[in-house]
């Protein structure tokens, strides 16, 4: 993983959305046949994937695909446009993290965080690229429509609904980036895991009989294990908080609801006791 940050929404706004939404002027055929978009942004994909973001130019998708550097200006102004359709191409519904399945608002989200852990799985190169701001094309405004389709049954406010996706994909990011930094630890050392605290063995044992670190040296041999799923316990702890959201504003509702009608009762009741007591005017 490289240390520096690419962005999106770095290259000119109005070409990439002509490109992403299919309504710019398209390039007469260039000189090798079969050259489209499509393929250029699949093989940039491909190299990503392989080998990182910066191994991504024009020069070496040129190189993969057979043709000229500048036959693929004719299709894409350069790498910052060429970005985001890469971000908006991992997101199509083969790789679309709102394979939801069936179930209820809670199945939904469960369902986004484990896919779009496997989408940085599949694409590593995703941790490396700022996308507070992106480019929205139609792979991404199909999956937001999906999941939003699914949640709205959670009775939250608009922007809460927005805010419930963002805070599993911000899970969801930072447990895809602990694990990337681990496998990358693991290559670049030489290092198993299991080799890397085997060699600390030692010197925390006798951290731990020292007496000073009473609340470690309690706690389980398997506390720190391999086996347990991290990644599910806090995707599962997010969604029980939700779940007490949800359940509240539920109750809030019930309860105003209750209050409305006990009201509007009281006022029927009055108005017909008003009446009542009004006498009739002569005619």
């Amino acid at each position: 993983m490289t240390s520096g940050t690419q962005t999106s929404g770095s290259g000119d706004i109005a070409r990439t959305l002509d490109l992403l939404w299919d309504t710019g002027r398209r390039p007469s055929r260039g000189p090798k046949p079969g050259l489209t978009l499509e393929r250029i942004v699949e093989t940039a994909v491909d190299i990503a994937d392989r080998e990182g973001l910066d191994a991504v130019s024009m020069r070496r998708i040129a190189t993969e695909l057979g043709t000229g550097t500048m036959s693929l200006y004719r299709y894409v102004p350069g790498k910052g446009e060429l970005l985001d359709l890469m971000l908006d191409r991992v997101q199509r519904p083969s790789d679309d993290p709102a394979g939801l399945g069936d179930g209820g608002w809670r199945a939904a989200l469960e369902a986004l965080g484990r896919a779009t852990l496997a989408l940085y799985r599949r694409h590593p190169w995703l941790l490396e690229v700022n996308q507070s701001r992106p480019i929205l094309g139609p792979s991404a405004l199909d999956g937001m429509e999906k999941v939003l389709s699914r949640i709205r049954t959670m009775g939250l406010s608009d922007p809460e609904l927005v805010s419930a996706i963002i805070m599993i994909e911000g899970y969801v990011v930072g447990a895809a980036r602990t694990q990337l930094y681990q496998e990358e630890a693991e290559r670049k050392s030489g290092l198993t895991d299991a080799e890397f605290w085997e060699a600390q063995r030692p010197v925390l044992e006798k951290a731990m009989h020292s007496g000073r670190y009473p609340v470690l040296a309690s706690l389980s041999e398997d506390a720190f294990g391999s086996d347990f799923d991290h990644f599910e316990f806090g995707l599962q702890r997010i969604l029980d908080g939700l779940e007490v959201c949800v359940a509240a504003r539920a109750a809030a509702g019930d309860t105003a609801d209750r209050a409305h009608r006990a009201a509007g009762t009281a006022c029927a009741t009055a108005e017909g006791g008003a009446s009542a007591a009004t006498p009739e005017q002569p005619s």
